[in-house]
């Protein structure tokens, strides 16, 4: 995905800029991204990066008025309006490039980056006092990976550029390997290379003379912005002899300031998400978080296009949803179909997404990077209601999960096993922590990843405020209505009249609803049993009928990717080359025989192990574009 790269030296320049050159050429994927590099010896920094072109982070570097100050940026910011406007007033030049105004904001602030609000990294080159400032964004999301040695400081926005120009670290942490087989990612900052690590969240890191001087960490969800509050309420209880927890249970915030104050901060500052010079489109679900956003702030008719994912057997909830949705906003809608075209290139899609992402992502994920090359035709900035559920109700999105019996060697099954040991302490956090700081930034880092190699992501449910205000969610509220729902009514009657695509809100009388909500859960259910959740003895009935394509009675009315099928049959010629091929089978890894009965045992379609080729494809293909 388009960002930063770059070595902080004291080196000789001839060979840091060959160096560099090699970084930036391994994270050039697509002809619509542009690219350059910025080398200043007197500090020691050789930078380089991609960005797609007319983006936020386009026309890199940028500069203070005197030329002493450079920053090089890669993703967006959607800091206050009257942040911008006091530069101005202060006598800034801003100039014509978007993203200029945050170089100033350095100038007028030491610590910049906490004023800063989004997706981001970045580095700022004082060539006056001497140093250099490498910063990210407070939930890590937009990533940043590095290598410190002896005399070179490496940083990339994939471990990849590292690599490049490094290949001596090219070497696997077992670790990492054991994490992603029971996760489907990467946990606590770390990466599939031993000696690479990603930049923790809310970093901003000080270089002089070549090397780190300082390591801050600027946020932390227990010293957020309200710290000052806190201590004044602390001193308070302190000299009245009150207890901290009983000035809480007397001063509680209840419910209805809670959600008054969610709505305000979301109908505030949603209108930041839809500026800039790029068009921008919206991803139509069936589910809440996409309405929520479109019921708090509806753009002009005919100026959001709109598209909903769909799959090859019907239209499913989400299509047809959508479609209601759309109509409503008076927006354009299509829906991009995931079927035969993707079956046909699907080795092709899974190679490259297993490539941009590093680990990221299970190798059907490469759906993802199909669709988003179909949205960039109708716009380049995709809206999303992504982290909606997961901020607002804690939604836990993925957990540990114990591989089949047998197919690992043992002493590799200790590191899959440890992995449920991270996991668990790492559940130990505030649910709100847990959402916004760890499951965010690791787990779905990787779509992220995906969909970012094409298009400009944003999600207003990672905004500063909005996270800090669920922060202040009453104890109490939890057993209340879902806010979502009231966000939606409130905003927009049309739109809270339709269900979701599992039966939830929708205004209909008792019995339609109940009957409606029955009928949703059933099919929904139906469809997971039939596909990767189909139990084998199932599998063998199913078999035994395939000549009567009974998928076709409960497939595509609520998922659109139905891979147990597609590896039995569209996909079982590119199962069969990766996995059953003498290298994949030499692995240390794992053992041979059980592979080779898993994948025989799905291709004659009398077992499903589907959730088992996805992850084995993934790790071979993670040994060839990475270990081999």
């Amino acid at each position: 995905m388009p960002g930063i790269v770059g070595i902080i030296t004291k080196k000789d320049r001839k060979w840091a800029e060959s160096q560099l050159s090699k970084m930036v050429d391994s994270i050039y994927h697509y002809p619509f991204y542009e690219k350059g590099i910025l080398c200043e010896e007197k500090v020691g920094l050789y930078v380089g990066w991609t960005a797609i072109k007319g983006s936020f982070s386009s026309g890199m570097p940028v500069q203070n008025e005197d030329g002493s100050i450079y920053l090089v940026f890669g993703g967006e910011d959607y800091s206050d309006p009257d942040l911008i406007k006091s530069l101005r007033n202060k006598g800034h030049n801003l100039g014509s490039q978007e993203s200029s105004y945050i170089v100033h904001l350095y100038e007028e602030h030491v610590k910049f980056y906490k004023q800063l609000n989004g997706m981001f990294h970045g580095i700022v080159a004082d060539l006056e006092k001497n140093s250099l400032t490498l910063f990210n964004d407070r939930y890590g999301m937009q990533k940043l990976y590095y290598h410190e040695s002896r005399d070179c400081f490496y940083f990339a926005v994939e471990a990849k550029a590292i690599i490049a120009a490094r290949p001596d670290l090219r070497n696997p942490n077992l670790q990492s390997l054991g994490e992603f087989i029971s996760c489907s990612c990467v946990l606590e900052d770390r990466t599939l290379f031993k000696d690479i690590n990603a930049l923790p969240s809310a970093s901003a890191w000080t270089f002089q003379n070549g090397s780190v001087h300082k390591k801050i960490k600027y946020f932390s969800p227990s010293e957020g912005d309200d710290l000052d509050v806190f201590k004044r309420t602390l001193g308070f209880c302190e000299e009245n002899g009150i207890e901290l927890a009983l000035f809480s249970a007397l001063f509680p915030i209840k419910g209805s300031q809670f959600y008054q104050k969610l709505k305000n901060t979301l109908s505030k500052n949603l209108p930041r998400y839809f500026k800039g010079p790029e068009k921008m489109g919206i991803a139509m679900t069936g589910g809440l978080d996409t309405r929520v956003i479109l019921a708090c702030h509806t753009p002009a008719p005919g100026l959001l296009p709109s598209y909903t994912f769909g799959g090859k057997y019907r239209e499913s909830r989400d299509v047809k949803i959508g479609r209601k949705i759309a109509k409503i906003c008076k927006q354009p809608h299509q829906v991009i179909e995931v079927g035969n075209d993707f079956l046909t290139r699907f080795g092709e899609y899974a190679e490259k997404s297993i490539y941009i992402t590093e680990g990221g992502v299970d190798v059907y994920r490469a759906s993802d990077l199909y669709v988003s090359e179909k949205v960039r035709e109708i716009a380049p900035v995709k809206i999303v209601g992504t982290y909606g559920s997961e901020i607002v109700c804690q939604a836990v999105m993925f957990k540990p999960t114990a591989p089949r019996a047998g197919l690992f060697q043992a002493d590799f099954l200790k590191q899959i096993n440890k992995a449920e040991e991270t996991y668990a302490l790492l559940r130990k956090q505030d649910p709100a922590t847990f959402a916004a700081f760890i499951q965010s930034p690791w787990y779905h880092y990787g779509i992220l990843a995906l969909e970012k190699s094409q298009l400009t992501v944003r999600s207003p449910f990672l905004d500063n405020d909005f996270v800090k205000t669920i922060y202040e969610k009453p104890e109490d509220n939890s057993k209340s209505e879902d806010v979502r729902l009231r966000l939606i009514r409130e905003g927009s009657a049309a739109l809270a009249k339709i269900p979701s695509d599992r039966g939830i809100g929708g205004e209909r009388n008792f019995l339609v609803s109940a009957l409606s909500n029955k009928f949703q859960e059933f099919t929904f259910k139906a469809e997971y049993a039939y596909d990767y959740g189909m139990p084998q003895w199932i599998a063998r009935i199913d078999n035994m009928f395939s000549a009567l394509h009974f998928e076709k009675l409960f497939l595509g009315r609520h998922k659109l990717l139905h891979f147990r099928v597609w590896y039995k049959n569209e996909l079982s010629k590119y199962v069969a080359q990766i996995l059953l091929d003498p290298l994949t089978l030499s692995r240390p890894y794992i053992n041979k025989s059980k592979l080779q009965f898993i994948v025989n045992g799905h291709l004659k379609g009398n077992r499903n192990y589907t959730l088992e080729i996805h992850k084995m494809l993934t790790f071979e293909l993670l040994q060839r574009l990475f270990f081999d």
